[in-house]
């Protein structure tokens, strides 16, 4: 099965999470310049790495699902795009250097994961461990002026989000909204104070 957007034809995989209205948001919102080497956290079928691919230099997607990696690769191809490198990585586990952007549609669902789909959704037992996680060690991984972009849920918690992020030593705003029946869908970006 595929879906096509913004001119990307973009296969998917029961298994890995399919782009749907927070990937869309963040889609629409993407702060990258040219030449910029960026990062996407989490990046499912590649989609917006592909998409950042358009203008950067180059693009990093990681991804803890195997079998996302294998699908971003695969899409990658089929798009003839080949300044995009994808790896197996929980986070930051497998990233070296630093990035101009980084990219994350962060999982906020409380509970544990029990199949590779889950680590897509579920944040932890409060939702919010990934994402204090990613928060915490961000830092380490942005160049001077560099910006995060973070999708998140209103049901985690945007307050205690924006905090976190200005703690790290980040400039946040929310810079796109969207309601949905029980949430609502909300993009930060935060920009290195450094």
């Amino acid at each position: 099965m595929f879906i096509e957007y913004e001119g990307l034809k973009i296969k998917l995989h029961p298994q890995v999470y399919e782009p749907a209205e927070d990937t869309f948001l963040l889609a629409r919102n993407l702060v990258v310049r040219e030449g910029d080497v960026a990062l996407d956290v989490g990046t499912g079928t590649g989609i917006i790495a592909l998409l950042m691919a358009g203008k950067a230099r180059h693009v990093l997607g990681v991804d803890v699902n195997p079998i996302a990696v294998e699908m971003a690769r695969e899409n990658a191809k089929l798009n003839g795009i080949s300044n995009v490198e994808f790896r197996v990585s929980d986070l930051f586990e497998r990233v070296d250097g630093k990035f101009d952007v980084i990219t994350f549609n962060a999982p906020y669902l409380p509970g544990e994961p029990e199949e590779p789909i889950d680590l897509a959704l579920v944040g932890g037992e409060t939702g919010r461990e990934v994402l204090d996680r990613f928060i915490g060690e961000v830092p380490n991984y942005l160049k001077p002026g560099g910006v995060v972009q973070i999708v998140q849920s209103s049901i985690t918690g945007v307050e205690e989000t924006l905090e976190k992020l200005d703690s790290a030593g980040l400039t946040p705003k929310v810079a796109a909204r969207e309601r949905y029946f029980f949430e609502e869908i909300v993009l930060i970006n935060a920009y290195a104070r450094w």
